[in-house]
């Protein structure tokens, strides 16, 4: 299905398709991309889009020619404007996803065309089903009734059917038009030349074919009835496809839409898109930050639960990053704006879930192969239902019942959808809990996946320096010796140091002002505090200014240094006083982690460049058996490779520059969010909150989406293998067979939507 493949550079687009009815038509515009040269296309029925690679001397506008040339329309989507926030969600008239059904006007259409068809194919089915309401001359109101649906019910698929029969080709619509059309034909011949239309006429029903005049049955019921479980059918459909794609529109309404900006020392309210990178811009409280930027002023705490799913607020400070849509919950901030528009956070996050959305699951492939052939062998189905009928009974009725019975139950819509609303309700609740799957390939892989690999900086531990232990010398009072050493260390910017300020900022009456501070490289600081002559750092500067160390604080030092952990050493006044630790801290959910991920019966790996010591710590504390140490950064991927030549199937989680290759190379590369850019890239899910707990959270939800699908396409597979033979063999009204259809596709998308509930 792939074009010639060319050297020039590859370009892409996104093509918003109308007209598609179903998921032949998006089968058929994808055949019709393909074959052009140096084009890769990839249409989705559910999303209404078409992804495009093209290269050589194509162009957009052939693109769309193309398109237009097989019946359907296609252009470029605009780019999205600010939409006002809606006063309330879920008001009067609302749809299925909090917005007006007003505002989707082709919906609208669709509710009123089936309204009106029900109205009136009501009465025409209860007549034909109920022989004790028959009077005489029923027919003719029957008749009077179901022409309107017939001719304007109908009209959709008729014009549908007609668009592609001039293009030489058959789908959904083909069957429904042919079918309706037919038992409305043969009801006219059989009213107006048959013995039909005499006063007194009464009409059996039967839910399987029974021995009738062919001329004296008519099939009013079935034409207006199908036309009206299919509008409803459609109408559901629509419905459910816009709550699927609801996520994915919430997303994208997160931004703030104006922002007080500073300029020239004065506040001015602008729109969020005349922003510019370096702007500066005030958050108050309550209010979401406008875009992606660096505190420059201000302390305050940050509500990111919308975009990550963290309830619990973030502390932000002058330094601090801020990600644009989240709620500033307390004090005054001035941001400089870093990112704007595209680039922001929320905009990749949208991206990542639209991109995911529009993609196509192997399994889905089969299902649209199937789609493409599957309407010319139905027709063929029904031709050859209706003469083999015809020479077994010699029975035009019998024979013409079966045939539409076959036209109208034969609907490939189920498979068309199976995947695509699957996809679209999984990813879209995804991305509500802080979860982005890259695309529908990567569900496969979480099914797969035995062995997890786990990076130990910034994914299993904080990433950040913490004091961990104060272990002082005899008659030593631990305050004293955490105050006079913070109180050195908080002038020095260096990671140990700010680890040990950072864990005396509990301590009352705050830290006192050193005096004569001193940085000695290498070594650590010496100062004067309340009057003490203090050293902290390494055992080598006390050795150098002769101070002893007692045999207790020796092995406090031997034990820290044991268990991996950075020790550092307090003395004042020329005697040793007591022995701080300060190690990479442990996150407080990684324990609880590492045991989820070991009920989903993953084997979990501890991956680091630290010494063995460090990791084995790190491993004990939160439960993995398996640790591979003393890696270095480039040989990450070989520890990847050599686990999956063991025939291994493994995942790996990370976050930083370095861990991007091992991210691309795993089986399913898990990248942290909070982590680096590159990192993000080369992941096939990213976790936007640094909480490794989401790692077990996303594999449950790609599984569960996955079973989601093989459960839609198992139920659209199993539909159509079993209806048509029941159909062909005359165990089925047509009626009942429309309504079957229809409610088909509509199972599909609500056994889709179920995944909204994923916790």
């Amino acid at each position: 299905m792939t074009s010639t493949v060319h050297d020039g550079p590859i370009a892409a687009v996104e093509l918003t398709i109308g007209g598609m009815t179903c998921a032949s038509c998006a089968a058929r515009i994808e055949k019709k991309l393909n074959r052009m040269d140096g084009v890769t296309a990839t249409v989705n029925y559910a999303t209404e889009k078409a992804k495009v690679s093209y290269a050589g001397d194509v162009r957009v506008a052939d693109l769309i020619a193309t398109v237009v040339k097989t019946g359907y329309t296609a252009e470029e989507p605009p780019p999205p404007e600010p939409e006002p926030q809606p006063e309330a969600a879920g008001g009067p008239g609302a749809g299925a996803d909090g917005a007006p059904e007003a505002a989707d006007p082709e919906s609208a259409a669709l509710r009123t065309r089936l309204l009106v068809s029900a109205v009136l194919a009501a009465p025409v089915v209860l007549l034909a089903m109920v022989p004790a309401l028959q009077f005489d001359n029923w027919q003719w109101l029957s008749l009077t009734l179901a022409a309107p649906v017939v001719v304007w019910g109908a009209l959709p698929f008729h014009k549908a059917a007609w668009t592609n029969a001039r293009h030489g080709a058959a789908t959904m619509d083909t069957l429904v038009s042919v079918g309706t059309l037919a038992a409305f034909a043969w009801s006219l011949w059989a009213l107006f030349f048959g013995h039909a239309g005499m006063p007194g006429m009464r009409h059996g029903f039967d839910l399987t074919i029974s021995r009738t005049d062919g001329s004296s049955a008519i099939y009013l019921e079935v034409a207006a009835g199908v036309v009206t479980f299919i509008l409803l059918g459609r109408y559901l459909e629509a419905r459910a496809k816009r709550k699927s794609g609801a996520a994915l529109k919430a997303l994208l309404r997160l931004g703030a839409k104006d922002v007080t900006v500073l300029r020239g020392g004065a506040e001015v309210r602008v729109p969020v898109g005349s922003l510019a990178v370096g702007d500066r811009f005030v958050v108050r409280p309550g209010e979401k930050i406008a875009t992606d930027g660096v505190v420059v002023e201000g302390d305050s705490a940050v509500d990111a639960s919308m975009l990550t799913g963290e309830s619990v607020p973030v502390e932000v400070a002058p330094g601090d990053a801020v990600t644009g849509a989240t709620v500033n919950t307390s004090g005054r901030l001035v941001v400089e704006a870093t990112r704007i528009g595209s680039d922001t956070q929320l905009a990749r996050i949208a991206k990542l879930v639209e991109d995911a959305q529009n993609g196509k699951a192997e399994v889905q492939r089969l299902a649209d192969r199937i789609s493409a052939v599957f309407v010319p062998v139905v027709l063929v189905l029904a031709l050859g239902t209706w003469v083999g009928w015809l020479l077994a009974t010699d029975n035009p009725t019998a024979a013409f019942t079966a045939a539409v019975a076959v036209l109208i139950i034969a609907c490939p819509c189920a498979l068309g959808l199976a995947t695509p609303t699957a996809l679209m309700v999984g990813t879209g609740r995804g991305a509500q809990l802080g979860i982005l799957i890259k695309g529908p390939e990567v569900l496969e892989s979480t099914r797969r996946v035995d062995t997890v690999v786990l990076d130990k900086t910034g994914t299993v531990t904080t990433g950040r320096m913490a004091l961990t232990g104060v272990h002082p010398a005899e008659g030593v009072d631990p305050s004293q010796l955490l105050r006079l050493a913070a109180a050195l260390e908080h002038a020095s910017e260096h990671p140990i140091a700010r680890a040990v300020a950072a864990g005396a900022a509990g301590l009352p009456g705050g830290l006192p002002t050193p005096e004569g501070f001193e940085n000695l490289a290498g070594l650590g600081v010496r100062g004067v505090v309340d009057g003490h002559a203090v050293l902290v750092g390494r055992a080598r500067l006390l050795a150098e200014r002769s101070v002893e160390l007692p045999q207790a604080l020796a092995g406090a030092l031997a034990a820290a240094e044991a268990a991996g952990d950075t020790a550092v050493l307090v003395a004042w006044d020329g005697t040793a006083r007591g022995v701080l630790t300060v190690a990479d801290a442990v996150k407080e959910t990684s324990a609880e982690a590492v045991a989820r991920l070991r009920a989903l019966g993953l084997t979990p790996v501890l991956l680091t460049g630290d010494n063995k010591a460090v990791a084995e710590t790190v491993a004990r504390a939160v439960g993995i058996d398996e640790v591979i140490a003393e890696v270095l950064p480039q040989d990450k991927v070989d520890v990847v490779k050599r686990l999956q030549a063991e025939g291994r199937t493994v995942a790996m989680v990370g976050d930083g520059v370095n861990d991007a290759a091992a991210l691309a190379q795993a089986d399913l590369g898990l990248a942290m969010g909070t982590g680096t850019d590159a990192a993000i890239e080369a992941g096939d899910l990213t976790l936007v909150r640094g909480d490794l707990r989401v790692a077990a959270d996303a594999i449950r939800l790609s599984r569960r989406t996955l079973s989601t699908i093989k459960g839609n396409l198992f139920w659209a597979f199993g539909y159509n293998v079993a209806a048509l033979p029941l159909a062909a063999a005359g165990l089925l009204n047509p009626m009942i067979a429309g309504a079957a259809m229809a409610f088909s596709s509509v199972f599909v998308v609500t056994n889709s939507l179920r995944l909204r509930s994923f916790r």
